[in-house]
């Protein structure tokens, strides 16, 4: 950050550094669209860029399985408000104080399991949850977000919540994403596993 609150290009590619050695899509685009179900589309169909410039994940770029099917991993993309209407029962919105910790696990590489539990957690944990805060800062206190796992509770922590129901978007035994939108930008946040 260049001063302090003031989030900048290097400090959000520093951030992202929590997902680059996982299978974890990161796309950020202007909102165009009232229904924004279609930015969500358009980001992941690859057609947009970050308006900021700055950096994105995309795990399958220049990837086998992304020549043989533009795209890859999903199993199709949102164009039209009917897709809309049957994506939106796949989401639930979730409440902003729960998205650290869900962000965090986008960035281990276990799925449905204790977080808690995973090898070297005590010791990565503090630095996993500055980047999240990092990542969540860019995002403005109107910002909604949803993601596609279940969770228990009003303010469910994804660090402990082992046994989560969730909605597939891909053909991999696991994804769990995250979208967050406002007036000005849509993001998607998408981790694929297979187990």
């Amino acid at each position: 950050m260049t001063r302090k609150g003031e989030l900048d290009a290097q400090t959000w590619s520093d951030a992202l550094k929590m997902y680059e050695w996982l299978c974890t899509f990161v796309g950020v685009a202007r909102r165009e669209h009232e229904e924004w179900w279609l930015d969500v589309g358009s980001i992941m169909r690859l057609e947009t860029r970050d308006p900021r410039g700055w950096e994105s994940f995309d795990p399958y770029e220049g990837e086998e399985e992304r020549l043989d099917d533009p795209l890859h991993p999903w199993w199709d993309t949102l164009s039209t408000p009917a897709d809309a209407e049957r994506y939106s029962g796949r989401v639930g919105e979730l409440p902003r104080e729960s998205v650290r910790s869900l962000l965090v696990l986008l960035g281990v590489a276990a799925s449905g399991v204790d977080v808690s539990r995973t090898f070297g957690w005590e010791e990565y944990r503090p630095r996993r949850e500055r980047r999240a805060e990092v990542i969540l800062s860019r995002f403005p206190a109107d910002t909604r977000f949803y993601t596609n796992l279940g969770w228990k509770g009003d303010l469910p922590d994804f660090y402990q919540q082992s046994s989560r129901g969730h909605a597939p978007f891909s053909g991999y035994d696991w994804d769990a994403g995250l979208i967050a939108v406002n007036d000005d930008e849509v993001a998607v946040f998408w981790n694929f596993q297979n187990t």
